[in-house]
């Protein structure tokens, strides 16, 4: 097969050619685009799941609807070294930006106070290296976003770039890739401000992609949290979408599949949209000529499973120390002994059974794991990979 023509995009973030099994997403965010422009009451939006389920490819695509309806958008990914002041800065500066408002004291005014907000992280005595450019000509709104406060400066900024988009009947969407990652009185003030801004009835949504336990990291943070934010728990495809997911780009290039190479596919990738592009790619370089069949399949899985231990697996293994990863296998042969689901969920007890270690003395372990975005606790007590078929990938490491 002509690999020039070949279809499947492998890479991280990257849109797949035929973005399937989403549509009901994709229609819920269309109503909501609608009900937040017309001053309707909305809430928020959290997108949560596994590595590999495509959430930034689909908080793109949510982003790309916003544009396409006239909104001004922005969007930062949270790091947990970061503070949420300059990347949301620097969102909420495009996003003034993309309004197209008719008044420039009013936009000046804005940015001026989007200025405050970032250069508060700095402090007043800081050099000038140390203090934030992001474009904005405009002097900064003294008294406006500055009190060093985040909950209130948060609030007032949104207030503000809020006001600017009702002026001109449009919205404003900040969109969070790895939400979970922001710290805790970020993670506070941004509830806060969404309820502020949901009660104002001002046209600003917030549209957050993180892990499972995301959810929970909003609960602890806020209670009300829970009737906040609209979550969506974005999960592998179902058979009829993976499927599509596969044999649509193939047919645009005047190829196709056999049926038992979907069937052998499917039990490849186990729906993950990441797994499935990556396959489709290395299937597609592989096979000799449509239409792919079970046997190719087979013939380029080694290669594509070569690759995914490379570029998928192995670069995360890597971020973990002797210890970690010693935690690593052990969740990954008590999850095989106790019979475990899809992903690996364990208790904490059975793998320091495996470990024959108390479970105190393996908390900094499990603790930097979560912190690298390894492993997540979904409840108390019990812990599961990030990374679908990652027990996999370590027991094959032997």
């Amino acid at each position: 097969m002509d690999p020039i023509r070949n279809p499947y995009a492998p890479g991280a973030g990257q849109r797949p050619p035929e973005l399937a099994g989403r549509n009901e997403q994709l229609g819920q965010f269309d109503v909501v685009l609608e009900r937040v422009a017309r001053g309707r009451p909305e809430r928020s939006l959290v997108l949560t799941g596994l590595r590999g389920v495509g959430k930034t490819v689909l908080l793109n695509t949510l982003r790309s609807a916003a544009v396409r309806k006239g909104w001004g958008t922005g969007k930062m990914e949270a790091r947990p070294d970061q503070s949420l002041r300059r990347p949301l800065s620097s969102a909420l500066h495009q996003a003034v930006r993309e309004l197209g408002h008719p008044s420039a004291d009013d936009v000046d005014h804005v940015l001026g106070v989007i200025r405050s907000f970032a250069q508060r992280e700095a402090g007043p005595n800081a050099k000038l290296r140390e203090q934030w450019s992001p474009g904005i000509e405009a002097p900064a709104v003294r008294g406006r976003a500055d009190s060093g406060d985040i909950e209130i400066d948060l609030v007032e900024l949104l207030t503000d770039v809020g006001g600017l988009a009702a002026d001109v009947g449009k919205g404003v969407g900040v969109f969070i890739d790895e939400m979970q990652d922001l710290g805790p009185d970020d993670i506070s003030a941004m509830c806060a401000a969404c309820h502020e801004i949901s009660q104002s009835g001002l046209p600003v949504i917030v549209v957050g992609a993180g892990l499972p336990h995301l959810p929970a990291v909003l609960s602890a943070s806020k209670s009300y949290s829970e009737r906040l934010f609209s979550y969506q728990r974005i999960d592998r495809l179902e058979r009829e979408a993976a499927d599509r997911a596969l044999a649509a780009p193939a047919g645009e290039e005047e190829a196709e599949f056999e049926p038992a190479a979907l069937d052998e596919m499917y039990a490849a990738t186990g729906g993950y949209p990441y797994f499935i592009q990556a396959y489709g790619k290395t299937v597609w370089d592989q096979a000799p000529r449509s239409p792919i069949t079970e046997e190719d399949v087979k013939v380029a899985a080694p290669e594509a499973e070569r690759e995914l231990a490379v570029g998928f697996f192995g670069s995360r293994y890597e971020r973990a120390t002797p210890a970690e990863r010693d935690y690593l296998r052990a969740m990954a042969d008590a999850a095989v002994e106790l019979g475990a689901d899809d992903i690996g969920t364990v208790a904490t007890a059975d793998v320091a059974a495996f470990l024959n270690k108390k479970p105190q003395s393996l908390s900094p372990a499990r603790d930097a794991l979560m912190k690298k975005g390894l492993i997540y606790s979904g409840e108390r007590g019990r812990i599961a990979f990030t990374v679908p078929h990652f027990g996999r990938y370590l027991r094959q490491q032997g």
